[in-house]
């Protein structure tokens, strides 16, 4: 049994119950026992009482998309070293992408994951489990023992499945496991040897574009595959204007669509990579400015249901490549909050919405039980200044990789302390 936990003083911020007051809460044995909103709080005998100072009480924030290099890579990242980096950005959940070595294709391996995580990991890590061997686009797993073993969703990660026989069948079957189908948008033959947003930006820096049709044509088919097997559908990620006009007409039809947006495509845009910035080379790209502000319309409305960081570390030896060659990624772990937060400060989305994509949205798709601050929830909660100022170091950063999209960027929003469990697993430490 683990000590009481009382925090006090806090300005309690709940999207799942639209709460945003001064409050308090009580934690017993990892488990959220007691909630006050303005007002006091009974304090049992040995509790650890801890003063908020009016910081904000939240959620941990649950990210459904981190890539690590464990199994087969841990020289990129460990789940220990994730685990760190999560705890650090106030990231209690995430959900791992199966694109390791070997691929998480297989029951035994979701198990050893979940077995592994809890082991060296200071958060919870949920294995998402392939769905396709291999990667490979061409035979569905074992959904039901993927599920058995702890899966939480399915999805081929970086991978964009081709053929439209074969995802409708995946979705068919997923569909009768019920679990999430979360799916990569890039049609192949359109993004080609592309590397960047196709437009004038690309024609001025040489480089070959993607056009938005890459994300919208394989888009336009997946929405019409999930209404037809029932499947619930997630967009891994979506970029461009035209993908969220296809997401919002799917949902007023049918309510099994979600989507997501990587915190890269709402907080930089294609001007980033200025002189050939390696950083900047991701899948989805960066789009234009006009898609950026379509993406934040989008998670105003309601359109986009999720914020993800994208987390995909990457060696120095991939990045230090001509801009063509380096290979796609950025790390988000321990930025991602601060980053969504440009969005409040900037009075474009308001707190409860930004952080309702990163908690209870998140949970609702998964099937979780965190992802909200009420009685009988898992004590899974963070701490922060959303005006506490800083800047991204290199040398402060927890994970093993360093290619970070936000590298010396000046940020307003830190975490002060991540519980997950009851337990406190990081805690800010003031520096002059």
């Amino acid at each position: 049994m683990n000590r009481p936990l009382l925090i006090e003083n806090a300005r309690l911020v709940d999207p799942a119950s639209g709460t945003d007051a001064r409050g308090a809460v009580l934690v017993e044995n990892g488990v959220i026992t007691d909630l006050a909103l303005e007002g006091p709080i009974g304090v049992p005998d040995g509790a650890e009482v801890i003063d908020a100072a009016g910081h904000v009480l939240a959620p941990g924030l649950i990210d459904m998309r981190v890539f690590t290099g464990e199994p087969g890579k841990e020289y990129r990242e460990t789940l220990q070293s994730a685990g760190e980096a999560a705890a650090v950005g106030g990231v209690t959940s995430f959900v791992m992408m199966p694109d390791t070595s070997p691929v998480v294709d297989d029951g035994a391996l979701v198990d050893f994951l979940l077995r592994r995580g809890k082991a060296t990991s200071k958060v919870n890590i949920l294995p998402a489990a392939a769905i396709t061997k291999g990667l490979r686009g061409e035979e569905i797993t074992e959904f039901g023992l993927l599920q058995e073993a702890g899966a939480v969703c399915l999805t081929d990660g970086r991978s964009s499945i081709q053929s439209s026989a074969l995802l409708r069948t995946a979705m068919s079957y997923a569909a009768n496991y019920d679990m999430p189908v979360v799916h990569h948008l890039a049609d192949r033959g359109l993004v080609g040897d592309g590397v960047m947003n196709e437009g004038f930006f690309a024609t001025i820096l040489g480089l070959k574009g993607i056009p938005r049709e890459a994300e919208t044509i394989p888009l336009a088919r997946d929405l019409q595959l999930a209404a037809l097997t029932g499947v619930r559908y997630h967009a891994a990620q979506i970029s461009t204007a035209s993908s969220a006009e296809l997401v919002r007409a799917a949902k007023a039809r049918h309510a099994n669509v979600t989507a997501g947006v990587s915190i890269n495509n709402l907080a930089l845009n294609e001007n980033d990579i200025g002189r050939y910035r390696t950083f900047f080379k991701l899948a989805t790209p960066l789009r234009s400015e006009d898609d950026r502000q379509a993406m934040i319309e989008a998670l105003r409305n309601g359109t986009i249901d999720t914020i993800h960081s994208d987390h995909d570390p990457q060696d120095s030896e991939v990045k230090r490549q001509p801009f063509a060659e380096a290979s796609d990624g950025a790390i988000g772990l321990e930025t991602l909050l601060a980053a969504a937060l440009r969005l409040v400060h900037s009075g474009e989305v308001d707190l409860l919405s930004v952080l309702r994509a990163m908690t209870i949205r998140p949970a609702q798709i998964l099937g979780l039980p965190s992802g909200r601050i009420a009685r009988g929830a898992p004590a899974d909660m963070i701490l922060f200044d959303p005006d506490y100022p800083w800047q991204v170091s290199e040398t402060a950063i927890r994970s093993r990789s360093r290619n970070t999209s936000f590298e010396g960027a000046r940020l307003a929003g830190k975490v002060m302390r991540t519980i997950v469990g009851g337990q406190t697993v990081y805690l800010h430490t003031y520096t002059l």
